[in-house]
């Protein structure tokens, strides 16, 4: 790390106090902070193609230039293999919707995050490219034809092959031309980001930034459109995707006149090409290099393709034929977002033995109610149960309930959330007290009700010793 100790000491005139890397991404290069006496902190960054490392200073300095919200770089080493850039912290927009794409609801705060990050695409796109010389940019200046060929090739070669889907390439190839030529007469003078999704973008000073951005070039609007709307698991509802995109055509009309009808045609097309490109990636990152993480993703772009092929791309007829045979494929099926995991909350009596599980899944989570004080015990209450309000009373005028809550709550949330980003169906919950009466009926009903609001997920409830199931 020498030479970014000499950028930093040539920047700052004092070396770094601390040198810390940071979580790598799925490309070739290695992300430092560095960290001053006084507490100031700059990105260091190493990567292994000078080329794509002079497109991202470049094509950096220009935006800046432009007015346009991006890190500056304050260095680069001679040999182009190191430089430094401003820190914009760690508000990666990906994580800061987490919760969003997680229950399939995204709050006001995340809505407005990512309103404000599509109203900023058009400047980038427009003013991006004036006088923007696309010489520097890397591996080649322009969206072309070549480009078409190598993504729909990659996603041939790299994810239709490995499912062992059988097909005629010469049919397929005739439809790749086909998209190509509509893709092609889109053509325009605009900058494409090529990669513009959540997890390109910060929030700094509550504001959108963009980062690596080295693989832009000349292109059509349309492609980062899709790209970001479509992202594969961003996991936007229909609803929200059409905010989005009506956010980004009141933005594009400062720039230029918009023919609604015709975008959105065209757009669909992008949005095909995009998801095909994505997939290809995925089969090579998973297939091949035999990276999970990518493997995991497929199930959020496989859903998009069903979602498009809902209307039929009657321009292409084969391809269409088959990538519904794709989304039909058992093994992706089975992964579809579309199947919600189901919770089912059980309360139940000790003495007459724990719930079995059904799902064949092993059981899930038993919790016991009998050190809640026991509101059963008095005459009074005998009758009545959890579900009634003198119960309900009873137990949270005790107060006990309420921390034996919060401790399950924090268990089971951190349960469904990973059972939703692994495409699990069943999860099972058990609440159990001496008579599955009173303490495990409200602990039963009161977890339904906190999942309920929190998950996009089925919840049954199973009161069993009353006999009572209800769905929520």
């Amino acid at each position: 790390m020498k030479q970014l100790e000499e950028l930093f000491i040539q920047y700052k005139h004092s070396a770094p106090k601390s040198i810390e890397e940071l979580p790598s991404s799925g490309s070739n290069r290695r992300y430092f902070r560095l960290t001053a006496d006084d507490g100031s902190t700059i990105i260091g960054v190493k990567g292994t193609s000078v080329e794509e490392n002079i497109a991202f200073v470049k094509i950096a300095e220009h935006f800046l230039r432009q007015g346009l919200p991006v890190p500056e770089v304050y260095g680069m080493s001679e040999d182009k293999t190191f430089y430094i850039q401003q820190d914009l912290g760690d508000n990666i927009l990906f994580k800061l919707t987490e919760k969003g794409r997680t229950c399939g609801s995204f709050n006001d705060d995340e809505r407005e995050m990512l309103r404000k990050t599509m109203a900023k695409l058009p400047a980038l796109q427009f003013l991006g490219a004036e006088g923007l010389d696309f010489n520097v940019c890397y591996p080649q200046p322009e969206f072309d034809e070549r480009m078409i060929s190598f993504d729909l090739n990659y996603f041939k070669y790299c994810f239709l092959k490995a499912t062992g889907i059988e097909f005629s390439e010469i049919k397929l190839e005739d439809d790749f031309r086909r998209m190509s030529d509509i893709l092609m007469r889109s053509t325009s003078a605009t900058f494409l980001y090529r990669d513009f999704q959540s997890r390109n973008v910060m929030f700094y000073d509550n504001e959108p930034y963009f980062i690596d951005f080295q693989g832009g070039r000349k292109g059509p609007i349309y492609y980062d459109v899709a790209s970001f709307v479509w992202q594969a698991k961003a996991n936007y509802s229909e609803e929200l995707r059409e905010e989005l995109l009506k956010t980004y055509l009141d933005a594009l009309r400062q720039y230029m006149p918009v023919d609604e009808t015709y975008f959105r045609q065209q757009l669909r097309h992008f949005v095909l090409f995009r998801t095909l490109q994505v997939l290809g990636a995925y089969g090579f990152r998973g297939y091949f290099e035999k990276k999970p993480h990518f493997l995991q993703s497929v199930p959020f772009a496989i859903d998009n393709l069903r979602r498009l092929l809902r209307e039929p791309f009657k321009e292409y007829p084969y391809l269409s034929q088959i990538l519904t045979e794709l989304t039909q494929m058992r093994q992706f099926y089975e992964m579809t977002p579309e199947r919600k995991l189901q919770v089912k909350i059980y309360s139940f009596a000790y003495k007459k033995g724990i719930p079995n599980d059904m799902t064949g899944n092993g059981g899930g989570y038993v919790f016991d109610c009998r050190a809640i004080n026991n509101p059963g015990k008095y005459e009074h209450y005998k009758h009545f149960t959890g579900l009634d309000k003198e119960v309900i009373k009873f137990l949270e005028d005790d107060g006990e309930v309420f921390k034996f809550l919060d401790n399950a709550y924090e268990l089971v949330d951190a349960h469904v959330q990973r059972f939703i980003e692994r495409k699990f169906t069943n999860l099972m919950v058990s609440f159990g007290c001496t008579g599955g009466q009173h303490r495990s009926v409200y602990c039963a009903e009161r977890l339904a009700e906190h999942l309920n609001k929190k998950f996009d997920i089925k919840i049954k409830i199973i009161h069993r010793e009353q006999d009572i199931e209800k769905e929520l």
